[in-house]
């Protein structure tokens, strides 16, 4: 929340219970902000996975060919949920 966000409540919060709903509202919208940082969060770190794991096979000795022709219905199932996770694109 910003320090702007916080000046508010805190006057809000003098006004009395008649701001409850203002309250109400600030912190719903903060709560929507988190939500969506922590999806493009989870959605960075499914990416992280199946990088991981991509390198992981190369080392391994499977070529990147091989690998690519894998994508998406050859992988193991918790890369494939990960992969398609992190190339989701969300509509606004």
């Amino acid at each position: 929340m910003e320090i702007k966000d916080i000046h508010q409540f805190i006057e809000w919060c003098a006004m009395g219970k008649e701001t409850y709903p203002q309250r109400r509202a600030m912190f719903q919208r903060q709560r929507q902000n988190i939500e969506a940082e922590i999806e493009r969060m989870n959605q960075a770190l499914d990416m992280l996975k199946y990088k991981c794991w991509f390198y992981d096979q190369v080392m391994k000795g499977v070529s990147e060919d091989q690998l690519h022709a894998m994508i998406p219905d050859s992988m193991p199932e918790e890369i494939q949920v990960a992969y398609a996770h992190a190339h989701e694109t969300k509509s606004a």
